[in-house]
């Protein structure tokens, strides 16, 4: 068994307004009509931040500013594992391109869709962060 350092993958938990936005996935079969948070490949020489803006514009169309990591990182396989990125709007709406849906979600509807495993472990986290913990980027916001 070879064992050497996983290859990154990195979703955005972009956040508006007390909610944070799912994308549903099409593809491959064993993923579609299931939910996670937009984002995918780090390739070589970029950053995961870097990574993560260029992986948005890609399947949204629009620009985001990454605030803050969510603790740990996540195996998807032997091969990747998945880190989460809180992160917000900075430049245009979130359109669809490679997924079949978007939805925004408060932190009272996080277990209304069918999440993709990797992606199950940042729930606690990203609830904690929606509801205004006091590390989250929505502490001392005013609510919607």
């Amino acid at each position: 068994m070879k064992a050497g350092p996983k290859k990154s993958v990195v979703g955005a938990a972009i956040v508006r307004g007390g909610e944070v936005l799912t994308a549903r996935r099409t593809s491959p079969a064993t993923a579609a009509g299931r939910w996670e948070f937009p984002g995918g490949k780090v390739e070589p020489g970029e950053t995961p931040e870097s990574a993560l803006v260029r992986e948005i514009a890609e399947e949204l169309g629009c620009r985001i500013r990454v605030i803050n990591w969510l603790p740990d990182a996540v195996a998807i396989n032997d091969t990747y594992e998945l880190r989460i990125a809180v992160a917000e709007l900075v430049d245009g709406d979130p359109v669809p391109t490679e997924h079949d849906q978007i939805r925004w979600l408060g932190a009272d509807e996080l277990a209304e869709v069918d999440w993709l495993e990797p992606d199950l472990p940042f729930l606690a986290a990203l609830r904690s962060t929606l509801s205004g913990g006091a590390d989250g980027p929505m502490a001392g916001s005013a609510g919607g």
